[in-house]
């Protein structure tokens, strides 16, 4: 009998008894090390996201690592006991979005583990084989828990597609931006500048390959590629004016409604091209799991906060003091 953190709805979470579910055909069970919390796992407690986009009552846990246990019918039998991580849409496959490799833009209805589907808040995870990503034997499997949203940096990186020698910004010192930055750092920019407004993110910005730092007041401009990773106010307007002429902007922050909204004409004076990144379609997991396997990508140093399970409700709250400068929080089964 397993454990599992269950929101019943807005404001209701519990730590309950999991039964334990046979692995259908194709599925593993993964035995979670370790899983990490998002913002968009506070909005699951706090009742606000988007209709269409929860199903309550739902174990969250979206990001995560661990241990195939089991295997179902049909699955390959080399997954047993290999470390892994597992992309979160349960995609179909077959519509044009998924030919093309576009996972994320699935045209099928909405279902995504952790928010539709049981996720990893829990000490077991029963998942389709065909998402999972298998680790070198022997990795860290607590730093592969940030994996997930290092794969959407990734998916970030890939449409920057920055070459040797650029000047590249980064906006947001937060988990998503520090990742973007050591994704970026391995393309070999000439300049790889953090823009944050906590002063204190500087160092953790230079060990992440950084080369230069500053609060969004002092950003300069003329960058030949500028990502979005913040998901504040303004700064998807920001990224615009930091970019050079004819240069490449990736947005990936829901920042709700602009007090400033990004203009046509500033984008058409601008020249500059425009990208966003909804999730992390499979190239972008393969991407991310290659550069964590190779060292080229190391989360470690973004994790702040660990707690067990029954802790998940105070680990949420957590996030949302400043005072705690909290990174990446985990639980740990």
């Amino acid at each position: 009998m397993g454990r599992a953190v269950v929101i019943e709805g807005p404001g209701k979470l519990s730590v309950a008894r999991a039964e334990p579910e046979d692995p259908g055909h194709g599925e593993v069970v993964v035995r979670i090390a370790w899983s990490g919390i998002c913002g968009s796992d506070r909005e699951l407690l706090a009742g606000t996201r988007p209709e269409g986009f929860v199903r309550y009552p739902v174990v969250p846990g979206h990001e995560w690592s661990g241990t195939v246990v089991e295997l179902g019918p049909g699955a390959d039998p080399e997954l047993l006991g290999k470390p892994v991580v597992g992309e979160g849409f349960r995609n179909c496959g077959r519509c044009a979005p998924c030919r093309r490799g576009d996972t994320t833009l699935c045209v099928a209805e909405y279902d995504e583990t952790g928010f539709t589907q049981p996720g990893a808040w829990a000490d077991e995870l029963r998942i389709p084989a065909r998402l999972l990503h298998v680790l070198p034997d022997g990795a860290d499997l607590r730093a592969a828990a940030l994996i997930e949203p290092a794969a959407c940096m990734a998916a970030a990186t890939l449409q920057a597609a920055v070459v040797p020698g650029e000047r590249v910004a980064v906006i947001g010192g937060g988990t998503l931006g520090l990742l973007a930055t050591q994704l970026l750092a391995a393309s070999g920019p000439a300049e790889l500048l953090v823009v944050d407004p906590r002063a204190s993110r500087a160092a953790l910005a230079s060990r992440c390959g950084a080369t230069g730092f500053c609060t969004p007041g002092a950003a300069p401009g003329g960058f030949d590629v500028v990502v979005e990773a913040a998901g504040a106010p303004g700064t998807g307007r920001q990224a615009i004016r930091m970019a050079r002429r004819g240069g490449r902007v990736v947005l990936t922050g829901l920042a709700g409604r602009e007090t400033e909204p990004i203009a046509p004409a500033d984008l058409v004076t601008a020249a500059v091209t425009v990208y966003t990144v909804f999730g992390a379609p499979s190239r972008a997991w393969t991407h991310a799991v290659r550069a964590f396997a190779t060292g080229l990508l190391d989360p470690a140093p973004l994790i702040t906060h660990e707690f067990p399970l029954e802790d998940a409700e105070r680990a949420l709250q957590i996030m949302g003091f400043p005072e705690a400068e909290a990174g990446k929080i985990l639980l740990h089964p």
